[in-house]
């Protein structure tokens, strides 16, 4: 059973002002410093994933949400369940 601190909740959204790009934010690593802001671009912009990844193997999960991030930015089409099986053994 993972405990909370065992894991990380992320959310792909896309800006709905300016750019209209799409951004990730790992809710559980924002500080005290950039928390509102964070928390604010997000409930502003249109959702497109969220889930959490387990912190032991953050690193090689944040690659995959970081590349998916990077091709819809490049215009392509992503699936959130291609998203969701490539996150599978990353996931609580």
């Amino acid at each position: 059973m993972a405990f909370a601190a065992d894991r990380i909740m992320f959310e792909i959204y896309r800006e709905t002002t300016y750019s209209g790009r799409y951004r990730v934010v790992y809710f559980t690593e924002l500080n005290d410093h950039n928390r509102e802001t964070e928390i604010n671009r997000a409930l502003a912009g249109e959702h497109f994933y969220d889930g959490f990844i387990t912190s032991l193997r953050q690193n090689e999960a944040k690659a995959i949400i970081e590349a998916t991030v990077a091709q819809l930015n490049e215009g392509k089409t992503v699936a959130p369940q291609t998203l969701t099986e490539a996150l599978a053994p990353y996931t609580p």
